[in-house]
């Protein structure tokens, strides 16, 4: 369909999390390009967080959707998000989400969007939306390899997993999407990096001030999402992996929301004073993409969530993988089996130690070994944009084709 006579509208639902939130608003940007109206639906909290991330030019093509939460005594608007949010109410957030889907049938009355696209985590968005005559859309914000591992387990309990040494063929999925299509019976259509602009980020920031100073690929980017809190343990050896390392870093430190915590103290006694000028440790939040981006960066040491993964290989920094729950072991796998960064390996009780990390961080950066990984980091880049813009057309047509089955 010509892009002047379309102007079909969509319902983006992710669920409250970072990881799914920031995709799902990249996905609605490259969809207003293409003339889409987006209708952005969260909870007021995250959309505060989303608003700075919208520049002028989507003022009018995306529109945020309040989704508000019932209340619940413990759990108060604040932590009506993942992020901050403290693990043990996980499961009421959950319940807390589930418990607005009238809000949700409602919303689609009043609004008529021509497609929904939805999240895995509210599988009764699809059903309410076919009450509407809407087509839905599940949008799977993780990656193929690991969605494959964990529904072929699911649907064939004892089976060894097909492709057991995880490789990749092309650039990230291959092989993965016809096995992932097999699994869900459905028509599988990857939709290319989705990687927030750094133009839309601050434009200075005492980050990118203390980076300017360093030289080339010296330093490590070391960040572990927004929904991970590394306990003492996991600090200490960390700190001292870095610390062991002698390579300049910046560290992103997070706590749950309402921990009254200062930095100085979670971290190993007088470690900022012993690394001086060679790392800062930053609380809370650092601008990841432009970090990533800058010349100084030469690794980024992370959990592996699925969106960090990309979002290191879009610009080309090798990855330290040091994962932690849910998909990120195997997001760490397929990061070593791709080529494109090394695992730091624990010991035998599955904990971390800092003599590990600060090698795995050195080889990475300035080692031998990580002289094949830095170079396949920078020609997966290459691959990763110029595939990213074929891979969003083939979206468009599909989304095009149900909005015309449904008229």
């Amino acid at each position: 369909m010509d892009a002047t006579q379309r102007r079909l509208s969509i319902l983006m639902l992710p669920w409250l999390a970072h990881g799914h939130i920031s995709p799902s608003l990249e996905l609605s940007k490259k969809l207003t390009e293409r003339s889409f109206h987006i209708y952005f639906c969260s909870t007021p909290i995250n959309l505060d967080s989303i608003k700075p991330k919208l520049s002028e030019k989507y003022s009018h093509s995306i529109q945020l959707v309040e989704l508000n939460l019932p209340s619940l005594p413990e759990l108060p608007p604040q932590y009506h998000t993942t992020k901050g949010l403290p693990p043990h109410l996980n499961s009421t957030l959950k319940m807390a989400f589930d418990m607005a889907s009238p809000s949700f049938s409602n919303m689609l009355k009043t609004l008529k969007p021509d497609l929904v696209i939805y999240d895995f985590l509210q599988p009764w968005a699809p059903s309410i939306a076919y009450t509407h005559n809407i087509p839905a859309v599940n949008f799977i914000t993780t990656g193929a390899a690991a969605t494959c591992f964990v529904l072929h387990a699911m649907k064939n309990p004892g089976e060894d997993f097909p492709f057991p040494e995880l490789h990749l063929h092309k650039y990230m999925k291959g092989k993965y999407i016809d096995l992932l299509s097999s699994l869900i019976e459905k028509k599988v259509v990857p939709v290319g990096p989705l990687v927030e602009d750094p133009v839309c980020e601050d434009e200075k920031s005492k980050t990118i001030d203390w980076l300017d100073k360093k030289k080339g690929s010296s330093t490590v980017f070391v960040s572990f999402g927004s929904e991970y809190f590394l306990s003492k343990e996991e600090m200490e050896e960390i700190a001292h992996g870095l610390e062991l390392s002698k390579v300049d870093f910046i560290w992103v430190v997070r706590f749950p929301v309402g921990e009254k915590i200062k930095l100085e103290e979670a971290l190993p006694e007088g470690f900022l004073e012993r690394v001086g000028e060679r790392g800062i440790a930053v609380e809370d939040w650092a601008p990841q993409a432009k970090i990533l981006r800058h010349s100084s960066i030469g690794g980024f040491v992370s959990h592996c969530g699925w969106s960090s993964v990309i979002e290191s290989i879009k610009f080309g920094v090798p990855i330290i993988a040091i994962p932690m729950q849910l998909d990120q072991p195997l997001n760490a796998r397929v990061v070593e089996e791709v080529g494109v960064g090394m695992e730091v390996k624990r010991d035998r009780d599955g904990k971390l130690e800092r003599v590990e990390v600060a090698t795995v961080i050195r080889e990475v950066v300035m080692g031998n070994i990580g002289e094949s990984i830095r170079r396949r980091a920078r020609e997966m880049s290459d691959s990763l944009r110029k595939k990213g813009e074929e891979e969003i057309e083939v979206v468009v047509d599909e989304l095009d084709q149900l909005c015309a089955a449904r008229s």
